[in-house]
């Protein structure tokens, strides 16, 4: 069923930010093909089936806003870890914003999943 809302959800966003938040949906599924799609604070998100502490945890997930499209780690302290990395990006301390129209690289999602989940490994949160 969550698949589905977010189908729904990306149904409701117009393009170019339809496309590019689906090519982010692929892009982080990529990372974690095995995460179970669902809504959090409804908006998209993903959560690992995984074992032991990666069990049901939000890794990742992203909305869309008036001005913006955004990247949502899920933690507080992914985006500071990789302060280097997000340069000319403007953000939050829980999201990284970017443009309707300019995907985020498919090597940031990866190392921005990559970090939420050494976390979650690390803390158990």
């Amino acid at each position: 069923m969550a698949a589905e809302e977010i189908d729904a959800y990306l149904a409701d966003v117009p393009e170019p930010g339809r496309s590019t938040l689906e090519e982010l949906r692929q892009r982080i599924l990529a990372v974690v093909p095995d995460a179970e799609q669902c809504m959090s604070y409804q908006m998209p998100a993903f959560r690992t089936p995984g074992v032991g502490r990666r069990k049901g945890k939000v890794v990742a997930g992203f909305a869309a806003f008036a001005k913006h499209l955004s990247y949502l780690p899920h933690s507080g302290n992914v985006l500071p870890a990789l302060a280097d990395e997000l340069v000319g990006y403007t953000q939050t301390k829980s999201s990284l914003h970017f443009a309707f129209d300019e995907p985020l690289p498919a090597e940031l999602v990866a190392t921005l999943v990559r970090t939420r989940l050494t976390e979650i490994e690390a803390t158990g949160h």
